[in-house]
C-alpha cells in the first residue's frame, strides 16, 4: 500500500490535476459532443413528486433536492430511487412515518437549483433536508469556491423558508468510475468532483447543523450493477445502497443531534 498522501498536499495535487483539464479542453469538447450522440438519455423517474411511507405518526418531512439523481434518472418511479431508497430506509430505522417530496431536475447546477425551484416554490415545508448535487457543476468545471458560494445561498435560501433545519450534502459521485466517460474526460471531471466534494466537506465542517455524507464504499469502483444502462447515472440497486448509507447517517444524527 503506498504512503499516505498529507491532506494539504493532496489538495494541491488536486488543483494541479484539474488545472491541466483545462488544457485539454478541445479533446473534452469533442468527447462530450461524442457523448452526446452516443450516451443512451434516460428519462426522469415516474409517478408523483411527494409521497409517504408506513409508520408512526407524526411523519418526519424529508425533502430532497438536487440534479438527475434527485429525478430519478435510472430508475422507473421514486420508489426504486433515490428518495424512495431513503425514507424506506429512514423509517425503518426510526419507525416514524416518513412524508418525502422531491425537488429536482435533470441537468440542474447548484444555482439553477436554487433560482429555478427553491425560490419560486410555494408550501415549502420540511424537517430535515438532503441535497444531491455536483455533476453537473464538474461537468461545467466550476471552482471549489464558486462551488461553494452556490451552496451556501442554496442553504441560507432554504433555510429562510424551513427554518434551521438539519441538511446534508450527498457526497459528489466518483465520477472518474462512470463507465460512460472515456479518457481523459473521465480523469478530467473525476478531479473536479474531488475538488467539489472537498469543499462540501469544509463547507459542512465550519456550518451548524450541516452534515457532509460519503457515499458508501460499496459504491466506489466501476461496478456495473450499480449504474443504469446509460453508464452515468445509478441502477435501482445503486439508488438502495445510496439511499441506505445516506439513511443510517440521518438516523445517526438524529440519535445523537450531530
Amino acid at each position: 500500500m503506498p504512503p499516505a498522501i498529507p491532506s494539504g498536499m493532496s489538495g494541491i495535487l488536486l488543483r494541479a490535476t484539474a488545472a491541466l483539464g483545462w488544457l485539454l479542453l478541445p479533446v473534452l469538447v469533442i468527447q462530450g459532443l461524442w457523448l452526446r450522440r452516443t450516451v443512451p438519455r434516460l428519462g426522469e423517474a415516474g409517478g408523483p413528486l411527494e409521497g409517504e411511507t408506513a409508520g408512526e405518526a407524526p411523519p418526519l418531512r424529508l425533502l430532497l433536492l438536487g440534479e438527475s439523481t434527485v429525478a430519478g434518472v435510472g430508475a422507473s418511479n421514486h420508489d426504486e430511487g433515490l428518495v424512495g431508497r431513503i425514507a424506506a430506509s429512514l423509517s425503518e430505522h426510526s419507525g416514524r412515518a416518513i412524508r418525502w417530496r422531491v425537488m429536482g431536475r435533470n441537468g440542474l447546477t447548484a444555482r439553477q437549483l436554487r433560482t429555478e425551484l427553491v425560490v419560486p416554490a410555494t408550501g415549502l415545508e420540511a424537517d430535515l433536508a438532503v441535497i444531491a448535487l455536483g455533476v453537473n457543476d464538474s461537468v461545467r468545471l466550476s471552482r471549489p469556491g464558486r462551488w461553494r458560494r452556490e451552496l451556501e445561498q442554496l442553504i441560507r435560501e432554504l433555510r429562510t423558508r424551513c427554518g434551521n433545519i438539519p441538511v446534508f450534502l450527498a457526497a459528489l459521485p466518483p465520477m472518474g468510475d462512470f463507465p460512460a466517460l472515456p479518457q481523459p474526460v473521465r480523469w478530467v471531471l473525476g478531479t473536479r468532483a474531488r475538488l467539489l466534494d472537498r469543499a462540501s466537506r469544509e463547507l459542512a465542517a465550519s456550518t451548524d447543523n450541516l452534515f457532509h455524507v460519503p457515499l458508501p464504499a460499496q459504491l466506489e469502483g466501476h461496478i456495473s450493477e450499480y449504474f443504469a444502462e446509460d453508464g452515468f447515472h445509478p441502477s435501482p440497486a445503486g439508488y438502495r445502497v445510496w439511499g441506505k448509507g445516506l439513511a443510517e447517517r440521518i438516523s445517526e444524527v438524529m440519535r445523537s443531534g450531530r
